[in-house]
């Protein structure tokens, strides 16, 4: 267990935490300040972490507003190497343990298509069982989820699984570090591994205690699956009266519909037709985010507030998401508005007038 924690301040770990942090940031004053002296700052943060002295600074806060306004704390350049070093050295391997396989966020090997190909084989196996498509679905997520955590419960789900003394006592400071008793910074690295481990024993309640088999979570947005509406309606008091212990409640979106209804989860609304055939397409909100950002990339490209290559990037990334669902058309449809945008209207023939 003492190897732990020395991983922590091993210099090429460290190092190696240092290049991931600065990844896309380099541009920024403070981590071209850190590469000035690159090796004198990682053996400064050495030397603070095997003295136990390193303490995490305070958080700067902003808001963004897509998919919905969130306030977001991000910290000092410095506090992202530890993080860095500690979430791929320590936390990540030991938290992740416990995990249910429809656990999707954040990790190795998951993701958002990992979990949509899951969402597909539990209704394509529905089907089979069942001969139809008639069933229930109950669809939720969690209020305010990360300003909701409260920092004792966490801290004792973290010292179940995290046992070396100094380990547990850089995660709780790392927790406590956000001002009050309850929530953990959106932006940070390990928040994002604290918030998988916080929903993990509803996991384990819905699988285990409730004997849900179609069961999938991707961070607070979770569904369940049964032919008994009943069933849900009870699951759902049972998954409230776990959640209030914990600090946490469920939105006031989350409901009990007919599967035939389809649902939306991970960017897509995925449905089963009569015949049994899985149909999965882009939510309704992420086609009319990427028509109004076509829209805006034009004027601003016309106006040179943006490059062609910022705006391939953008629209690749939508591409590359629309593309693991059943969008041919509208891909195809989306494909010629982004060609339109690089369309500018020839200048007139200076000898036209003459």
């Amino acid at each position: 267990m003492e190897q732990e924690y020395e991983a922590l301040y091993d210099f090429g770990n460290l190092y190696a935490a240092y290049r991931a942090s600065r990844k896309g940031k380099r541009w920024k004053n403070a981590v071209a300040k850190v590469e000035a002296n690159a090796l004198e700052a990682v053996a400064i943060l050495q030397k603070e972490l095997q003295e136990e002295t390193y303490k995490p600074g305070e958080y700067r806060e902003f808001y963004v507003s897509e998919p919905k306004r969130r306030l977001i704390q991000t910290n000092s350049f410095k506090d992202k190497i530890v993080q860095h070093v500690f979430c791929d050295n320590v936390l990540y391997d030991v938290l992740t343990r416990p995990f249910i396989l429809d656990n999707y966020g954040s990790q190795v090997g998951k993701g958002t298509h990992f979990g949509l190909n899951r969402l597909q084989k539990f209704m394509q196996e529905y089907y089979r069982r069942n001969g139809s498509a008639d069933g229930w679905v109950l669809k939720a997520d969690v209020h305010h989820y990360f300003a909701s955590i409260r920092h004792d419960v966490l801290k004792q789900d973290v010292r179940k699984l995290l046992h070396e003394l100094r380990c547990v006592a850089l995660a709780e400071a790392i927790i406590d570090s956000t001002p009050g008793e309850t929530g953990i910074p959106i932006g940070n690295q390990s928040s994002q591994i604290f918030a998988l481990l916080y929903l993990n024993p509803l996991d384990h309640l819905v699988k285990e205690g409730l004997g849900v088999r179609y069961y999938g979570r991707y961070m607070d947005d979770f569904y369940l699956i049964h032919k008994d509406k009943r069933v849900l309606q009870e699951a759902l008091k049972t998954i409230e009266k776990h959640l209030a212990s914990r600090g946490l409640t469920l939105n006031k979106k989350t409901h009990i519909f007919p599967l035939r209804n389809g649902l939306d989860f991970l960017g897509f609304h995925t449905y089963i037709t009569d015949s049994g055939k899985v149909i999965r397409k882009v939510r309704r909100a992420s086609r009319e985010r990427m028509k109004k950002k076509l829209r805006k990339f034009k004027v601003m490209y016309d106006n040179g507030a943006m490059t062609k290559r910022e705006i391939e990037e953008s629209y690749q990334s939508w591409r590359s998401h629309a593309a693991h669902g059943d969008c041919h058309a509208l891909i195809a449809k989306y494909d010629q508005m982004y060609q339109s945008i690089f369309e500018r209207s020839e200048p007139e023939d200076a000898t036209s007038n003459n």
